[in-house]
């Protein structure tokens, strides 16, 4: 197996080091569209790792970057903006393709917070017939969240439920970051495009449908110490994916966020600074949206500031394979701590980082394998979740 990992930020860097201690790969390119930090993603990781250049946005580099390389699988680590590019320029060149979130949503031209336009993943299920057809795999949405709780998901549907009346993915933590009074710790550009989007919810009878974002907040209670957190709904790939695999009424995706998050994100709204087309400063086109980014702190840089548990899971009710109610929270829990001493890079980033590369390794080994446009859950749920534990880092499951 040879690898591009197209992106050395935060999830990127971590992903490179998570490969690093693994062996089923032969070689690993790491490319950025900043040579300098593609050169520190991969330093100290030996020969296997090499750093290259590539502008994410034209899939004719990407697919040039391929065929150089022999790259038989890339690894899509960067914001989603440039999804459609790199998927485009993997299959151009003949690799299998994996991403951590998918091609990006277009609102409903007039009833936004009512019916859903152009979703997401629309863009690239409309080429699962073109992957199927040429027996090539495009794994897609395979970090934690789209990922490792599509895996809970469908685990939840083959081993623990007879019925599932509700999945419903809660992501919480109790994360602090020192020094800065507003620091999110994954990429804002994305985090503002997933929580200012119109969240989508999936109903059996009803199909997708959308709602107004920060809706219908509850208070959902974390394990291991992170405690009681209020969630509202956020748009995510979850609802999309699992319904296409997991029979279920009702799916749905709620974020902890906090109000001072929630009232920062409403305010970039209304100030216009959520949106990606340029406007012209002095002579200068730029991206509201790029600018905010720019403002604030990279966060591969803010690990050794922040403190506390970051929780990725999937809540699950229904009827047990008995018939009798049933309600578990399956879930994965990273310590900012521990992933900083074990691999140098903060608890949020690692967290993501460490699934696709889980997922590489049962592509190589043959445990998983497939053809088309899929999402984790269209795949065995055991081999991954076995591995994942295999890596260090366990799941859990509470009963509810």
């Amino acid at each position: 197996m040879r690898i591009l990992l197209v992106g050395a930020g935060g999830v990127g860097s971590a992903a490179a080091a998570i490969a690093a201690r693994r062996t089923f790969f032969d070689t690993m390119v790491v490319a950025d569209a900043d040579p300098a930090r593609a050169a520190r993603a991969v330093d100290g990781h030996g020969d296997r790792f090499v750093a290259a250049t590539v502008d994410a946005s034209r899939a004719d580099a990407v697919a040039a970057l391929c065929r150089e390389h022999r790259i038989t699988h890339v690894l899509n680590a960067v914001d989603p903006r440039f999804v459609m590019p790199i998927f485009d320029g993997a299959y151009a060149a003949g690799a299998d393709y994996l991403d951590m979130a998918m091609s990006l949503s277009h609102p409903h031209p007039k009833r936004p917070h009512a019916e859903t336009g152009v979703k997401l993943g629309d863009d690239q299920f409309a080429a699962a017939d073109r992957w199927a057809g040429g027996g090539r795999l495009a794994l897609c949405g395979i970090g934690v969240e789209p990922g490792l709780s599509d895996i809970f998901a469908r685990y939840a549907a083959d081993e623990l439920f007879g019925e599932i009346d509700e999945i419903g993915v809660r992501d919480g933590a109790n994360l602090t970051v020192e020094g800065y009074a507003f620091a999110p710790s994954f990429s804002i550009w994305t985090t503002i495009e997933e929580c200012l989007n119109p969240p989508v919810i999936w109903e059996k009878d009803r199909g997708w449908y959308t709602t107004e974002p920060f809706s219908e907040p509850e208070v959902f209670h974390f394990p291991e110490g992170i405690g009681p957190v209020e969630c509202v709904n956020v748009e995510h790939e979850e609802v999309l994916l699992i319904p296409r695999w997991v029979d279920a009424r009702r799916v749905t995706f709620k974020y902890g966020l906090g109000e001072e998050f929630i009232e920062v994100l409403r305010t970039l709204h209304k100030l216009g600074l959520d949106s990606t087309e340029p406007v012209t400063v002095r002579g200068v086109p730029m991206s509201p949206r790029d600018v905010v980014a720019a403002c604030l702190p990279d966060p591969a840089t803010l690990g050794a500031k922040m403190r506390g548990k970051t929780c990725a899971g999937t809540w699950v009710r229904g009827l047990s394979k008995s018939g009798e109610p049933r309600e578990v929270y399956l879930y994965h829990v990273v310590d900012n701590e521990w992933s900083m001493r074990e691999y140098g890079h903060q608890a949020v980033v690692w967290q993501t980082a460490v699934n696709p590369v889980v997922a590489l390794e049962l592509l190589a080994t043959g445990a998983w394998s497939g053809t088309g446009v899929l999402g984790p859950e269209a795949l065995p749920p055991r081999p991954f979740l076995d591995l994942l534990t295999g890596y260090g880092s366990p799941w859990g499951m509470e009963e509810r």
